[in-house]
Formats: structure tokens, C-alpha cells, sequence
């Protein structure tokens, strides 16, 4: 007599696999940027408007396909404001200083800047919510940031005049999704989590798009056809792919085992940029990085860990 595999274990496959794509996903943003930048000279204002409006078409049927159904509540004034709020934090303004920075600093290094999102939750939460913080936090903090300075310190020679100025916009990008995701957890509660990231990711495009128009002429919208690729498998394999395929992991496994999946991003990252951009991978830059990922894996041992950063 033979037996089929508990469906537990089938379902922890697939939530694997969909955590994997998540984080490779995420971690391919940087290089699509990057490859752009190096293709032709084009602002990021124009490249975050391209990634919005080939992306924006998946959104809106997803926000349609919501709207539709019955059984889910309709969205509220205070819905409303709370998705206009947050798309605005959590997706507009880190989008824009994220693909701002990465004009000046290595994908490498950007990406574990980013990475550094849980610290700044958990500051924010004992800022605003009364969270508190404990030696544990304290003691993972301090490791994220040398790790962090480690990586910054040895890229500083290289380039002196930018550097700073890239890291402050990543760490920008990282402050505004840090503040997306203290209140996004009331949203999602209100909202459900499809249904929030559609609509929120439609505001998003919304300002990306405005702010466009009011700052570029339209022409700035043709582009060399390489470009055109770009955005197009930015907007594909970097936001519409990750974002739906990380619900589906979290739903599958767990906030905590998606996030500990998640975490491999910078380092995927960093031999990424070493095969496509031709960014060397040194010793300082992967110890760096094992800093950094040690300080938010004991970050997650103390608090709930939260979603990888997109």
C-alpha cells in the first residue's frame, strides 16, 4: 500500500519555492536599476515612472477583482486615506530615493542598507508605540550597523564624492518602508493583504506618475529599447512577481520562516552585481554582509519578523 506525502509537507515546498522567487525577485531590482543607468542616460524619476506603468496594469485588475467581490467588505473614507498614506510611505517615497541613490553607490551596498528596515521597525515601534527595546536589540543593532560601517568604511576610497550622498538616499528609502510597515498592520487587518498591497501599489503609481507629468515632458518616455526591456522585467520580475508571490508565502508558512528565506537577498544581491555589473565581491563586503544578516536574525528571535524588503 502506498502513501502520498502529508500535504503539510507539500505546502512548505511551495511556500519555500514562493519565498525563493520573492527574494530573488527583490534582490533583482538593484541590478535592473543599475544595468538601466548604465544603458542610457536616464533619470530615475523616468525609470520609476516606466517601472509603474508596466506594473500598474496587474494592479489595477487585481484592485478590479476585489472590488468585484461581494463577500469583502467595500473600502471606507478611512480605508481610503489609510492606503493613499502608506502607498505614499512605503512604496512612492522609498521607490524614489531607493532608485535616487543607487545612481551613486554599488547594488551591493544598497541592498544591505535596505536590509536594515527591521532595525528601524523596531526603533519606531518603541518610538510611537511603546514597544520596548531590550539588551537582545540593542546587542543586534549594534552588529547590523558595524556590519553595515564595515561595508561603507572599505567602499569610501573608491568613491568619495558620492558615496555619501547614495547611502543617505538608500537610507531614506529604508526609513520610509520602515514607517510603511509599523502601520501597515492595521491596513492589512482592515483591508486583507492582497487587497491593500493592489490598491496601495496603485497610489503609488498615481504619485509616481504625477510627479512625471509635472516634471518631465512626456517625450522623456521614449527611450532606447533596451530600456524599455529593463523596466519591463523590473516591473515584472521585481514587483508584480515578489509582491504577490510573498503573500502567498506568508500565507503558506510563516512571517517568520518567509523572512529568514528573505534574508538571503543581500547576498544574492551581491553575486548578482558581481555577474552582471561586474561589482567585485571582497572579503570586507561578505563579512560586512554576515553582520548584518546575524543582527536581523537576532532581531527576529526577539520580535516578529517582518516580510522582505522590496
Amino acid at each position: 500500500m502506498t502513501t502520498s506525502p502529508p500535504r503539510t509537507s507539500h505546502l512548505a515546498v511551495r511556500g519555500f519555492v514562493f519565498s525563493a522567487v520573492a527574494a530573488a525577485g527583490f534582490s533583482a531590482k538593484a541590478i535592473f536599476i543599475k544595468l538601466a543607468y548604465l544603458a542610457a542616460p536616464i533619470d530615475a524619476v523616468t525609470l520609476l515612472a516606466l517601472r509603474m506603468l508596466f506594473s500598474l496594469p496587474v494592479f489595477l485588475v487585481v484592485a478590479w477583482h476585489h472590488a468585484r467581490d461581494d463577500s469583502q467588505r467595500g473600502l471606507d473614507r478611512h480605508d481610503a486615506l489609510l492606503i493613499a498614506a502608506l502607498g505614499l510611505v512605503g512604496y512612492y517615497l522609498s521607490s524614489l530615493f531607493d532608485f535616487m541613490g543607487l545612481q551613486y553607490l554599488s547594488a551591493g551596498l544598497e541592498r544591505m542598507i535596505l536590509f536594515l528596515y527591521p532595525t528601524l521597525t523596531v526603533l519606531l515601534s518603541a518610538l510611537f508605540l511603546g514597544h520596548p527595546i531590550t539588551r537582545a536589540h540593542l546587542r543586534a543593532l549594534a552588529l547590523c550597523y558595524a556590519g553595515i560601517g564595515l561595508v561603507f568604511l572599505h567602499e569610501l576610497p573608491d568613491h568619495p564624492a558620492h558615496l555619501w550622498l547614495g547611502a543617505g538616499l538608500v537610507f531614506a528609502s529604508t526609513l520610509s518602508y520602515s514607517i510603511y510597515l509599523t502601520g501597515a498592520g492595521h491596513a492589512i487587518s482592515r483591508i486583507g493583504s492582497q487587497r491593500f498591497t493592489a490598491w496601495s501599489m496603485v497610489a503609488a503609481s498615481g504619485l509616481t506618475l504625477t510627479q512625471f507629468a509635472l516634471t518631465h515632458p512626456l517625450a522623456a518616455l521614449l527611450q532606447p529599447t533596451r530600456i524599455y526591456a529593463l523596466a519591463l522585467g523590473m516591473a515584472v520580475f521585481s514587483t508584480v512577481l515578489p509582491v504577490f508571490a510573498l503573500s502567498a508565502a506568508i500565507r503558506l508558512l510563516n512571517p517568520g520562516k518567509t523572512a529568514l528565506i528573505g534574508s538571503l537577498g543581500p547576498i544574492a544581491t551581491l553575486f548578482m552585481a558581481w555577474a552582471w555589473l561586474n561589482e567585485p565581491v571582497s572579503t570586507i563586503q561578505l563579512v560586512g554582509s554576515a553582520m548584518v544578516l546575524a543582527g536581523v536574525w537576532l532581531i527576529g528571535r526577539v520580535r516578529r519578523p517582518v516580510p522582505a524588503r522590496a
